[in-house]
């Protein structure tokens, strides 16, 4: 699944603004209400921070992908936001977190919020990839990376 379908320019942040992990999310939640993907903030905050209690979804190399599932939606909704500091948010690796995926998808509905999550997973397993997305200069910048439709023109004119 293209995460130019999910995501928007509306949906990321460059700089997230939070201190803590519950601040994040709620950041990241406060993003996708104003942008208007969802109408009942405080049941998609629930099913995120409730999701977050059962277990860390703090990943690795600087990744957390929180998410959570709720009747309050007809489809999967995300945000993507960035926190060049890092913060703690319990990653498996022990390190601060400094790209945040977060999904709230219906109750009802599992196979795209899987299919999401696989492939920016697969996206953000690339050390260079994730560079290049903290230091982007623009949103748009972060979704051309996000979907892989990047072409790396330093590395073909330094080789041409």
């Amino acid at each position: 699944m293209n995460p130019k379908r999910i995501l928007s320019k509306e949906t990321i942040r460059l700089n997230l603004a939070g201190d803590s992990k519950d601040d994040v999310i709620e950041e990241l939640i406060d993003i996708l209400v104003s942008a208007g993907k969802i109408r009942d903030r405080k049941a998609a905050l629930k099913a995120v921070s409730e999701r977050e209690k059962k277990m860390s979804t703090g990943l690795q190399n600087g990744i957390a992908i929180p998410h959570g599932k709720t009747d309050t939606l007809d489809s999967l909704v995300a945000s993507f936001g960035i926190k060049k500091d890092g913060i703690a948010f319990d990653s498996l690796d022990g390190e601060p977190a400094r790209l945040f995926v977060m999904t709230v998808s219906p109750a009802s509905r599992t196979g795209p919020h899987i299919q999401f999550l696989a492939d920016i997973s697969r996206i953000l397993h690339d050390a260079g990839t994730r560079e290049k997305i903290l230091h982007a200069g623009s949103e748009d910048e972060v979704l051309e990376l996000l979907a892989g439709d990047q072409v790396d023109e330093a590395a073909t004119e330094s080789h041409g």
